[in-house]
């Protein structure tokens, strides 16, 4: 079992940075409103569990996701956070995988999607860490870009988050209550 270094609420702001919607990270893109994005998974509904195969108990790696709603003109790339936030208000990033191509609208189980790239999580490693806290709720949050980002090798997961977040035109969550 990997365990997932804890980051602080202070470190990396809470999940609710932009009004609400989920990205763990700095700032806010702009003054505009965000056009919303609808995520789902074949897998699991909003606010139920997640399934045990998608947890550091299971095999199976990142659940399935799809997405709607994305705004073709503006969009460049699509990034995903993968986040929770415990008791204490410290926040774990599980996934950290952006520049997929906008036309992309679903993401395959335990898959990459051509081109795109992972960041580093709480762990301090690029890649899919899969969940382990039963009791935590899980937020799969989709994000579409105004630009593809250009990430430095070794760029610290902070880093990552804030660009996420100042190019985010758009964006949409799926959240898992706990764990099966």
């Amino acid at each position: 079992m990997r365990c997932a270094l804890r980051v602080p609420a202070a470190a990396v702001a809470a999940a609710a940075t932009l009004a609400g919607c989920g990205i763990v990270g700095g700032g806010s893109p702009t003054e505009r409103s965000l056009d919303q994005l609808s995520v789902t998974s074949p897998s699991f509904r909003d606010q139920t569990p997640l399934p045990a195969d998608y947890s550091c108990a299971g095999k199976v790696g990142n659940p399935p996701l799809r997405w709607s709603g994305v705004p073709q003109k503006e969009t460049r790339s699509i990034a995903l956070v993968v986040d929770a936030n415990d008791e204490q208000g410290a926040a774990e990033v599980h996934w950290v995988l952006f520049n997929i191509d906008p036309l992309t609208t679903e993401l395959a189980q335990n898959s990459v999607p051509r081109g795109a790239q992972q960041g580093v999580t709480s762990t301090g490693r690029p890649g899919y860490s899969a969940p382990c806290r039963r009791d935590e709720t899980y937020r799969f949050s989709v994000y579409a870009l105004d630009k593809k980002l250009d990430p430095k090798r070794g760029e610290r997961l902070r880093q990552t988050l804030d660009d996420i977040a100042q190019h985010t035109i758009a964006r949409g969550r799926l959240s898992a209550t706990h764990i099966e």
